[in-house]
């Protein structure tokens, strides 16, 4: 239920900004139809950072409620403030989760023993497995190996979502932290190589929008078939591309409103994306057939 491919799940809201259950479930049985691993709600994708306390433990108590045990959950649990982190693990603790997914603390830029305090009080909240997230792009701090080693001999604390696209990280985490440590990558344009040396799967923003295809490189590549994982990622790059042409989960959002999935509702400070971006993000879902060719007039 921690390996594999893993969505970073969109939050829905209505055209009000509440947290659409309905369009939530929908989303929730296309993956599940899809074959997709697991489901991480209320991550960065989800807009965790827009969301109170009460609608963050609502939303992963929605996803398991729906999903029922027929896929994985992994919560959320992530904030720059420790207290709010540890109280967020000990509330979603109780719920039939797999697991929780840790973001290193933004804005602030905690120094290494700071990181490894963190990390310890939250993984004395809940013994519910802990997955750490190194994402430095958005969080201005970087969670080298030698912290990861550290925090690896929690007993709860099992792998890292590995989000900085150095393929290279592999081999030295798997080193570093055994062979049973969870590595799944964070970048979905570097997550074939990142599985091929080594990685045990992908939590994916691709994933919203193409299920289906994700779980099929994630098994060529996690098999070692180089050439069938390289064949599905080809077809796949240009989705990578555009869904970070604006600020995650923006494009993403975009994207499934016109595959009819959701409404493209944002919570600010997100917003839709510029005129010349929904374009771009139209032309690419053409080209991959994931929407019908609109007709020119």
């Amino acid at each position: 239920m921690l390996k594999g491919s893993i969505v970073a799940l969109v939050t829905p809201f209505t055209k009000y900004g509440n947290i659409d259950y309905s369009e939530l479930e929908f989303l929730v049985e296309q993956h599940i139809r899809a074959g997709t691993d697991a489901i991480v709600a209320v991550g960065t994708t989800g807009e965790s950072t827009t969301l109170t306390h009460d609608e963050h433990i609502d939303v992963v108590r929605a996803v398991t409620e729906i999903s029922a045990g027929r896929i994985g959950v992994i919560a959320g649990n992530g904030s720059n403030s420790t207290a709010e982190a540890v109280q967020l693990t000990e509330r979603m603790g109780i719920l039939p989760i797999d697991g929780f997914l840790n973001v290193t603390p933004y804005y602030n830029k905690p120094m290494p023993d700071g990181l490894l305090a963190h990390y310890s009080a939250c993984a004395a909240a809940s013994d519910k497995p802990q997955i750490l997230y190194n994402v430095p792009g958005r969080t201005a701090s970087d969670m080298t190996p030698d912290i990861v080693e550290r925090l690896a001999e929690i007993d709860n604390i099992v792998g890292i979502k590995e989000a900085t696209g150095d393929v290279e990280r592999v081999q030295q985490l798997r080193q570093r932290c055994g062979e049973s440590f969870i590595l799944l990558s964070g970048d979905d344009p570097t997550s074939k190589d990142f599985m091929l040396a080594g990685g045990d799967g992908v939590i994916s923003v691709t994933a919203n929008i193409a299920p289906e295809q994700m779980k099929a490189l994630v098994d060529a590549a996690c098999a070692g078939d180089a050439e069938r994982a390289a064949a599905i990622d080809k077809q796949l790059v240009p989705l990578h591309q555009m869904l970070f042409i604006e600020s995650n989960p923006i494009p993403v959002k975009w994207a499934l409103a016109l595959m009819g999935w959701l409404q493209a509702n944002y919570r600010l400070p997100l917003t839709a994306p510029t005129e010349g971006h929904q374009a771009e993000i139209r032309r690419v879902l053409e080209r991959a057939h994931l929407i019908d060719v609109q007709e020119q007039s």
